[in-house]
């Protein structure tokens, strides 16, 4: 059990900072698997592989190396690895060895994987206005999107700044 000195010194969060803390914990529990739901039943796709489909879609050339790809996507190589394999057997994506810089693996978004996204953007994109953009005012928007950006600085710095934010 904690001394009293040793209580005071813990920076409690007010009534205020944890209603908002907690409702940011509703909303980190149940959006992911509601975009996720919407993928699935109308692609075929989890929420990761549209991710890694998304990345791959608004690279130079469709190709991004696999650690940098993971890296983007917001996963382990490990995650990443299935996943491709997955895209792969479905013809979505291939992998490739680059020569510069270093040799590495690289993934590939092939026209059946641009087919793919093309086919699956407009359905994810209604899931998303109706969950959050339409549900809020755009000075809502505003306030969620600069406190998210501000957040991913603090706890992945290298995404945000690979993301432009």
């Amino acid at each position: 059990m904690p001394t009293e000195d040793a209580a005071d010194e813990v920076p409690w969060l007010s009534r205020d900072q944890q209603e908002h803390w907690i409702a940011l914990i509703g909303v980190i529990s149940t959006l992911p698997p509601a975009l996720d739901a919407q993928l699935k039943r109308d692609a075929g796709l989890n929420m990761y592989e549209y991710q890694v489909l998304v990345q791959l879609g608004d690279s130079p050339q469709a190709t991004v190396p696999m650690s940098d790809l993971a890296m983007l996507a917001s996963g382990s190589l490990s995650r990443l690895s299935h996943a491709v394999g997955r895209l792969e057997r479905a013809g979505y994506v291939r992998r490739v060895v680059c020569r510069e810089p270093g040799r590495r693996t690289a993934a590939v978004l092939t026209e059946a994987g641009r087919a793919k996204l093309e086919q699956t953007a407009p359905g994810h994109v209604r899931e998303v206005r109706r969950l959050v953009i339409d549900a809020l005012t755009p000075e809502q928007l505003a306030a969620l999107g600069g406190a998210a950006r501000r957040v991913l600085e603090v706890t992945a710095p290298d995404i945000a700044a690979r993301l432009h934010l």
